[in-house]
């Protein structure tokens, strides 16, 4: 795999300031960081060949109607994970009576999606079974049991915070067909960019990683997250929402090998790992067969001098150099993180990217906003893999802000505003109407309703 995304640029030269600005925030920085590093690659060394020899079987399963139920040792599975696969939240034929309406919705309407010559990644978000299945009283309620995980120091419900009350969030839809590539999706963490170091608040919620204390870090800390910036440049696709976990709602059958979602099933780990990457570089050439011990890899304090066979946009970072690894310029904006094998050797994402189990319509997939995720390259299967995205995404002011404005577009029948623009939806055959969300919870969540208190 390349170590750089084509058509992506690198770093600015600014962005030196954004590691000297964290180094002198946090006292014995680099000695305190350097053991929290080191600590860190031997417990990576130990997980990922466990995470490699599970599989699937990695990613927790728990049916819908034992959500309740749950013992505490299997939520802090889940939440250590980062990811759950929920069984039967939608009946069968529900779901896959949404799948059918949206097959006809985008062969009777002039609909924008990708690749422009096969339709499969659609740019659609107000079809009636999206505003059903967003409003779907489960579904709402999944949201409300995983934004319970998240907590504050603080008194959140004072800053303007209810996880009681869940909000939706339209985002689309695919139809991928069996047999083709799809190379869009690669490894990758959504909801900030340069932002997590950038942005002062949002680097508050890694503060125990840059502290020196990786396993204090706790991914369900509301404090920095409800008034975090995770879109600094107002780039298309890049969420300015909290969302407490990213997921999709299956609408047909897809197993491993047939396009589905693949993880890397330790949020805590992996958030230690990209978080403090870009302050160590290695010692050795990256093919040299000892690159991952420990003793290879020092904190950078000064831009060193070449290496033999070490790529000049690949493993090379320290303090003093601007490149953060897996960020990329877009120009305007920037794309990330997005590690690879070579960037973030490590992970070992080869082995431990594992792919979801196989899903049935109605079953849901979540996973939580800082984990590293992908979409297979290959799909084998012999039908289309059909999935709605539907994050989980708890009241805050910010939160109720964007659906506010969401709404209006809504109303319009134009493209959310964190997504690309086009004419939209106005005038399509099938379009959904507020009479199609029809639950008193699913009316609140799009605000339709009285204003959440």
């Amino acid at each position: 795999m390349s170590s750089q995304p084509p058509l992506f640029g690198p770093c600015p030269p600014r962005f030196t300031e954004i590691k000297k600005d964290i180094a002198n925030s946090y006292p014995d920085f680099q000695e305190r960081i350097t053991q929290a590093w080191n600590d860190l690659l031997d417990e990576l060394n130990r997980t990922t060949k466990e995470i490699a020899n599970q599989g699937s079987q990695a990613v927790p399963e728990v049916e819908f109607n034992e959500l309740g139920k749950l013992s505490e040792k299997e939520i802090d599975t889940i939440q250590r994970k980062g990811c759950v696969v929920i069984r039967n939240v939608v009946d069968d034929d529900e779901a896959s009576g949404w799948r059918k309406d949206l097959k006809e919705y985008v062969s009777s309407n002039p609909v924008e999606g990708s690749p422009p010559d096969d339709k499969q990644f659609f740019q659609l978000y107000w079809t009636k079974s999206q505003l059903q299945a967003r409003s779907h009283p489960n579904v709402l309620q999944t949201q409300v049991w995983l934004n319970s995980m998240y907590h504050s120091r603080g008194d959140a419900k004072t800053d303007g915070v209810d996880l009681s009350v869940p909000l939706s969030y339209a985002d689309r839809f695919r139809m991928r067909h069996p047999g083709n590539q799809w190379t869009v999706h690669p490894p990758h963490v959504d909801g900030g960019s340069i932002e997590r170091w950038e942005d002062k608040v949002f680097r508050t919620c890694f503060a125990d990683i840059l502290s020196g204390n990786w396993r204090q870090h706790d991914p369900y800390d509301l404090d920095g997250r409800i008034n975090a910036r995770s879109s600094m440049y107002g780039r298309p696709n890049q969420s300015t929402i909290f969302r407490t976990y990213q997921g999709w709602l299956a609408f047909s059958e897809t197993a491993p090998t047939e396009g589905t979602l693949k993880v890397f099933p330790n949020v805590i780990l992996s958030n230690a790992y990209t978080i403090m990457r870009p302050f160590f570089r290695p010692k050795v050439a990256q093919d040299d067969p000892n690159l991952l011990i420990p003793e290879n890899w020092e904190f950078g304090k000064s831009r060193p001098n070449h290496v033999a066979g070490l790529p000049e946009d690949g493993l090379l970072s320290d303090i003093s150099h601007h490149d953060f690894p897996g960020i990329y310029s877009l120009g305007e904006g920037f794309i990330g993180p997005r590690p690879t094998t070579e960037s973030h050797p490590h992970l070992r994402l080869d082995e431990t990217m594992v792919s979801v189990p196989k899903v049935y319509p109605g079953d849901m997939v979540y996973w939580h906003c800082d984990l590293i995720h992908a979409v297979e390259v290959e799909h084998t299967g012999k039908e289309d893999s059909c999935v709605m995205y539907i994050p989980a995404v708890p009241y805050t002011s910010q939160n109720a802000a964007y659906v506010e404005r969401q709404k209006d577009s809504f109303l319009k029948g134009v493209p959310p505003p964190d997504f690309p623009a086009w004419k939209g939806e106005h005038g399509f055959t099938g379009v959904g109407t507020t009479e199609d969300i029809t639950s008193p919870i699913g009316k609140k969540a799009m605000g339709l309703a009285v204003e959440v208190a």
